[in-house]
Formats: structure tokens, sequence, C-alpha cells
């Protein structure tokens, strides 16, 4: 009979426990409706990861405190923007994107093109309007895995403006530096020299109407990651990852980059590929080769939620070869793969939409490490 009398919920218990765990002064109201707490509170943050952390971890501190039996119903609003950050000037909006996302990793070799290919085209059998940016100036990949090789923008005219016109395949606009330099050709550039050639494939393009801008980052964190979020307000992040511990870690500084208090652009979700191997005669059997959920360990940690698992399958390779995508491959296990991480790709895309402002562009006012010439 005591245990019964000690998970018993009352009014004064949730008070006395919310001073507790010290999150008192962010809650305005809670209710209490049998076994069931509703409870309204503010995040401290209106990052999206920042709100799914601050949920998990009022359920398992409820959980831990008045026992499983208890469900918390939460209400997360993000708060009020500082008055530096409605002073922060936003960035040039593209005419006619609705949504600009970036898919990046931490370290090279993910497959993170291979990603971005499959979604864009995933997206556009779904009816949306898509395009692609290749941001990755020293190896660009896009070309090759969406079969426009050796393809040239056309110049066009808009509004008395000289424009170029996005090559296009499978129903996907894209643009890479690839279309100008050749195939055997390097580009060798500063830092400074890649990201205006970047920022006119952004700026100088007739994108026209798209609901979905994906844009192919290099790995790390570096120039080309600065410049993309100072010159646009990217709507969100997804990041690419493998399995094992080496590039979760890696991974772990790209995801932290974007949540950097001054850049503060929300993650979408994590997607892990080379999840597991199937071999094409044994399409049940699973082999975790590179480690079994590392993923989705560090996405719970982080409090983002996990887009899909891309199996190791040799016609993923051999379709990023001859340029077209595994994703058109219809009714296959790849397909509905895609299919299903592109969706959860766009809910969690609807929830951001829904529960933050827009994304700014970054004003970088401090170069760490750095000291002024004398």
């Amino acid at each position: 009979m005591q245990n019964i009398y000690k998970f018993m919920l009352s009014k004064d218990k949730v008070q006395a426990f919310l001073k507790e765990i010290e999150v008192e002064d962010l809650v305005h109201n809670f209710q209490i409706m049998g076994d069931q707490v509703y409870i309204d509170m503010t995040a401290h943050s209106p990052a999206m990861h920042e709100k799914k952390k601050l949920e998990v971890a009022m359920k398992q501190a409820f959980a831990s405190e008045f026992g499983e039996n208890i469900e918390v119903k939460l209400k997360i609003a993000s708060p009020e923007p500082s008055e530096v950050q409605k002073n922060q000037i936003k960035g040039k909006e593209i005419p006619g994107i609705q949504n600009i996302i970036a898919v990046a990793s931490g370290k090279g070799g993910v497959g993170k093109s291979t990603v971005t290919a499959n979604l864009a085209v995933t997206l556009a059998q779904m009816g949306f309007k898509v395009g692609v940016l290749d941001a990755d100036i020293y190896g660009p990949s896009i070309p090759t895995m969406l079969n426009t090789e050796g393809s040239r923008p056309l110049s066009v005219t808009i509004d008395g403006k000289e424009l170029m016109k996005p090559v296009e395949n499978y129903g996907v606009k894209m643009l890479s530096i690839g279309y100008f330099s050749g195939a055997n050709q390097a580009v060798v550039w500063r830092g400074p020299m890649a990201s205006k050639a970047l920022n006119q494939m952004i700026r100088d393009a007739a994108w026209g109407e798209l609901d979905f801008l994906l844009i192919d980052l290099p790995p790390g964190t570096g120039d080309i990651h600065l410049s993309i979020i100072q010159e646009v307000p990217v709507t969100g992040a997804v990041i690419v990852s493998t399995p094992q511990h080496v590039a979760l870690a890696d991974v772990k500084k790209g995801i932290g980059m974007f949540t950097m208090e001054s850049i503060n652009i929300p993650v979408l979700g994590l997607i892990e590929n080379m999840a597991y191997f199937t071999p094409e005669e044994l399409p049940e059997n699973k082999y975790y080769i590179f480690g079994r959920q590392g993923a989705q360990y560090l996405a719970e940690d982080l409090g983002i939620p996990v887009l899909g698992e891309i199996p190791l399958v040799q016609s993923l390779r051999e379709s990023g070869d001859i340029g077209r995508p595994a994703a058109l491959q219809e009714n296959s296990i790849l397909s509905n793969i895609f299919q299903k991480t592109a969706q959860n790709m766009v809910e969690s895309l609807v929830e951001r939409n829904t529960n933050l402002p827009p994304t700014e562009a970054v004003k970088i006012t401090t170069m760490a490490g750095c000291s002024p010439k004398k």
C-alpha cells in the first residue's frame, strides 16, 4: 500500500519535483488527470534538437521519480527571440525556393553524394520540385551520379540579367563546378575563390520554383560551409554517417557546427549509410560489418531522429557509377528505403517549419584562434 501512495500524483508533489529538477521557471502550466501529467513549457532554445532533448529528459525524470506508469504529455514552445536575434541581418532568400537543405557529414567517404542524389530523385518522384547544388568544389560527384557528365548550363536572360540555367535530369535541376571544369581537370583554388564560385552558382542561377534545394556539402567544417550559411538561410541540415565509431566521432563535430549558438541551423535528422550488408542472392540476410546501431545511439544522445538506414548493396554502388540512382528501381528494397527516408525527412521539415522561425543567414563576427594584425 505504501508503494501505491508513493507514486500517487498531486499538484504539490509535481510542483516540488519541477523545482528539484530546475525547470520550474520554464513551466507555465500543468494539470494532472489520473496518471497523466499535462505540462506547458518553453525551451531554453528554439533549436529543434534542444526541444527534443528537453522532452526526452522530462519523460525520463518523471518515470524515474513517479514510476513507469506515469504518462507525461508535453507542449514545448519556442522562446521569444532575443533583441540580438531580432536585429540580426536576415539572409537574402532565393526567390522561388521554399526550403534549402544542407546534406553534410563530418568526414569523407560516408556516401553523402549518393544519399543526396537518391533523395533528390525520390522527392522528384513524390511530385516535389527539386534542385541539387553540388557544393563539393574539389570533388564534384553529382554530374556522374545523375548522368549529366559533359553537360553545360545554358545562359538565359531573366529581367535583363544573365543567369545560368541548371542542367536537368530525372526531374531534378542541378548545378556543379563539374560542369565548368574538365572531367580530368583538378580544381586548385584557395578558399575565397571557391566560395565566390559557389555563391555564383547559388545567386546567378535560374532555379525557378523549387520545393527543395539540396546542397551536397563537402566533408568537414571549412570555408565552403561558412560560405553557404553566410550566403543563404539554410532551412535545416541532414547528417549522413556510417555506423563505425570513427565516423560517428567526426559526424558529431559536424552536428556541433550546425548547432553552435552563432549558427543555429536545425538538424532535421541523421541518415545511417552502409548500415548493414545484404547480398543480392540473400536479400533477407543482414551483416553488420561496420557495427550495429551506432547512428541510433548517437541520435538518441543528441535528441535528433534517425531518418533512415541505407544498406550496403552492390546495386547502390553500380547505379551511382552509371548515373542512374538506385531509388529509380521501382519496388526494389533500395527504392522503398529511400522513399521512407525522404518521407521522414519531409515530416521532420514540416515539424521544424511549424515550430521554429525561419533560419537566418549567419554573420560571422569573430575568427576563433586568430589574432588581428598589429
